[in-house]
């Protein structure tokens, strides 16, 4: 009996550990390479702003435009 206890000691660190641990970090790993639900979010806002400061530009430089058109040489 003290035999076999100690050939699935040896088959359970050979084989079953070994498996579990790579296991363990590739799931670790791809999980890593996921974005979360709330970084998802944050961009999902941040491209929102993006927008409305690009409409709020168009429109600032349609009305330097209109005002005083030789702005663009200016710069």
């Amino acid at each position: 009996m003290g035999d076999l206890a100690t050939l699935a000691v040896v088959l359970f660190l050979t084989i079953v550990l070994p498996l579990i641990v790579v296991l363990h970090f590739v799931t670790r790993w791809k999980q890593a390479r996921e974005i979360s639900g709330d970084d998802e979010q944050m961009l999902e806002e941040l491209y929102a702003l993006s927008q409305r400061m690009q409409d709020r530009l168009q429109t600032l430089e349609k009305i330097l435009d209109d005002d005083r058109p030789e702005w663009r040489k200016r710069i």
